[in-house]
């Protein structure tokens, strides 16, 4: 599928839960979504379009926690990267754990290092910090003026 066939697509697949899309580079599409959407679009993307969930990676900045899901087309060779912001004042969103394992331990880090709370995770254990830094201290977190 085509990068402008894909926008059509998860717009079609998603009415009212894409914010905006871009096209980033030639194999790179950004699709914002809102947050309380992401298992719904990712398990678009995983069962029914058979996208390979790659890794996570958040950001703590003015707008909020930004969270980006990168998923792969490997027969194309396309990157989609799914992107929600979460609200500064509480920063919560659906676990995909449950349905994709390889997002455990990256959802274990985004909460201990950034204070991220993943509803349902099936494993929510310490993965990093236990006996590295205080309880309820976020290490990534900034403070802005």
């Amino acid at each position: 599928m085509d990068k402008e066939e894909f926008i059509k697509h998860i717009q079609a697949h998603s009415p009212g839960d894409v914010l905006n899309t871009a096209i980033l580079k030639k194999n790179r599409v950004m699709v914002d979504i809102k947050p309380e959407a992401i298992l719904k679009v990712a398990e678009h993307l995983y069962r029914e379009t058979g996208y390979r969930f790659i890794i996570a990676s958040a950001y703590h900045t003015k707008k909020g926690f930004e969270i980006l899901y990168h998923f792969s087309d490997d027969i194309e060779g396309n990157i989609i990267n799914i992107h929600v912001v979460l609200p500064q004042e509480k920063p919560e969103i659906e676990s995909l754990a449950n349905m994709l394992s390889g997002a455990n331990w990256i959802e274990r880090e985004m909460s201990e290092l950034l204070g991220i709370t993943f509803r349902n995770h099936p494993e929510p254990e310490k993965l990093l910090s236990e006996g590295n830094w205080a309880e309820g201290v976020y290490p990534y977190r900034k403070k802005f003026k």
